[in-house]
Parts: structure tokens; C-alpha cells; sequence
């Protein structure tokens, strides 16, 4: 790993650039209606705005001059396998939930991780619109503004908050009665991040989640004594040759080793992902 001097320096630049990103995308930020910000769509329907793409030029000239010998893995970012000869990785989402952010709802987040030999030593999640800063590093805890976070506190399902799309959690719920849904949270960063905060007790996403939505916040999850696994009690990996992950469960051990049981008795290719389309990249 890092010299451990090494890495608070890099997470106090990454925190700064989020900000930084964070008030380039402010700027055609409308609360409660549609973004000032040209919209576009990628194979498949899934909107990338020019907010999204300001930011993510921003972040890859700033962060690649902080440390130039990291590779890059951004979702605006056109991918080259030559990130895969990079020990250490900046994996970024300049906008997570950017449908949320076009529609001008305050669930959209910028999320910064460095992975080094395909796990996170580093995550950063910010929240324009609250100020909300999620900070985590390898062996030195997870924070929200400073605060240190440590997860919710249910023992059992059993009225735990659970927070996920509401198709996958409806298929859940057809194995198990006693959660209790959250209300939606569209960053998939900020949904994992959530669960660090103690907000919600555990969560769920559908297969198809991406290197950048996932890294940051499995820093922060892993730093808050939470686990992340997939459907097949996996723990992610990254800086692979494919960006995609199975579905996934967050939270407690105790309470991802049921979520991970049911979502393996879930036909999942019969659930609507999270927006509504078939878009592998919906998140």
C-alpha cells in the first residue's frame, strides 16, 4: 500500500477537487427543475449532460497532475485497457445520479476513488447540493464532514431500513416482510455512503453497477466496519478488464449474508433496473 503519509495528502487534494467539481456542475444546477446543461444519450438511453463531461475534464487534468503515474477510470471517460498496467487507479463518477441532477433533484453526488491493486485504499463522495463530504482511508476510518461513521445499529432484518431500487427491493420483499423500506436514493455512491451514516441499516443494487459507482463507497463501507458483497458473497474487485459487477449487497455482515441468500433466489434479469430501462448502465 501507499506510505501511509501519502495517503491523508491525497485525500485532502481529492476532497478539494470534488468541491472544486462540485461547483462546476452548481452552475447548471436548477433545484427542482431541468438542468441550464445540454443533454445528450449513450447507447443504450442513458443521459450524460455537459455538466457531466466539465467535470469529469476537470478532475482528469487536476487529479493526473497530482499524480500523473496513476491510471484513469471515469464513466465519461473513453476506457483503454491500458489503465490495467496501473497498480494504482483514480476511478471517478463526475456526476453519480445524473438523471437526479438533470431533473433538479439533490440525490446526485461526484465520487473519487483510488484503488490500488484492485482495491480501495481511498474514497471520497461529495454532495453539492447538501455540502455533504463521505471520506475514508485504508485503516484510518470512514467520515461524513469529519464525523466518524460506524453503520446503523439493527441485529436482525427484522426492521432494518433497507434502501435500494424499488423494483429489486420488491422482489426482496416476496422472501422476507420484516425490513422497512427508505425512500429512493438515485447516487448509487450516495445510497452505499448512506449506509455508512447509518441513515439506512443495508442495501441493494442490481447487476451492472460500475467500477466508478461503486469504489468510492466501498472505502467508506469497508472503514465503517461494513462489507460489500455480491450476489455470490464476493467481494468486489477492480481494475478489470470489464467495469461491470454483479448485484450487490451493503451493510453489517450479518445483515448482507441473508440480502446475498435472497438475491441469488432472484431471477434478476426479470427486474427493471433502477431508472425504468434495460440500460446496463443505468446507475
Amino acid at each position: 500500500m501507499l506510505h501511509s503519509v501519502d495517503l491523508p495528502d491525497l485525500l485532502a487534494l481529492s476532497e478539494d477537487a470534488a468541491r472544486r467539481g462540485g461547483e462546476l456542475a452548481l452552475a447548471h444546477f436548477n433545484p427542482g427543475s431541468k438542468t441550464s446543461a445540454g443533454i445528450s444519450y449513450k447507447d443504450g438511453g442513458s443521459p450524460v449532460t455537459e455538466a457531466d463531461l466539465a467535470v469529469d475534464s476537470f478532475l482528469k487534468q487536476h487529479l493526473g497532475d497530482i499524480r500523473p503515474d496513476f491510471g484513469w477510470l471515469s464513466e465519461e471517460t473513453a476506457d483503454s485497457p491500458e489503465r490495467m498496467t496501473h497498480q494504482r487507479i483514480w476511478i471517478v463518477d463526475p456526476i453519480d445520479g445524473t438523471k437526479s441532477f438533470a431533473r433538479g433533484d439533490q440525490d446526485w453526488t461526484i465520487a473519487i476513488a483510488l484503488v490500488e491493486q484492485g482495491q480501495p485504499v481511498l474514497g471520497c463522495i461529495y454532495a453539492p447540493t447538501t455540502q455533504e463530504m463521505f471520506t475514508a482511508i485504508a485503516g484510518q476510518g470512514a467520515f461524513l464532514n469529519g464525523v466518524r461513521l460506524s453503520g446503523g445499529t439493527s441485529r436482525t432484518l427484522d426492521g432494518a431500513r433497507l434502501v435500494g431500487p424499488k423494483p429489486l427491493v420488491d422482489a426482496l420483499s416476496g422472501h422476507h416482510q420484516g425490513f422497512v423500506r427508505t425512500e429512493r436514493v438515485h447516487s448509487l455512491a450516495l445510497r452505499l455512503a448512506r449506509i455508512a451514516q447509518g441513515w439506512a441499516d443495508a442495501g441493494v443494487a442490481e447487476a451492472h453497477a460500475h467500477d466508478w459507482d461503486l469504489a468510492a463507497a466501498h472505502a467508506i463501507l469497508n472503514e465503517a466496519g461494513l462489507v460489500l458483497h455480491t450476489r455470490e458473497k464476493a467481494v468486489p474487485t477492480y481494475n478489470r478488464p470489464t467495469t461491470q459487477h454483479d448485484a450487490i449487497a451493503g451493510g453489517p455482515l450479518h445483515l448482507v449474508t441473508p440480502l446475498t441468500d435472497m438475491l441469488q433466489r432472484i431471477n434478476l434479469d426479470r427486474i427493471a433496473v433502477e431508472d425504468g430501462t434495460p440500460s446496463p448502465s443505468s446507475h
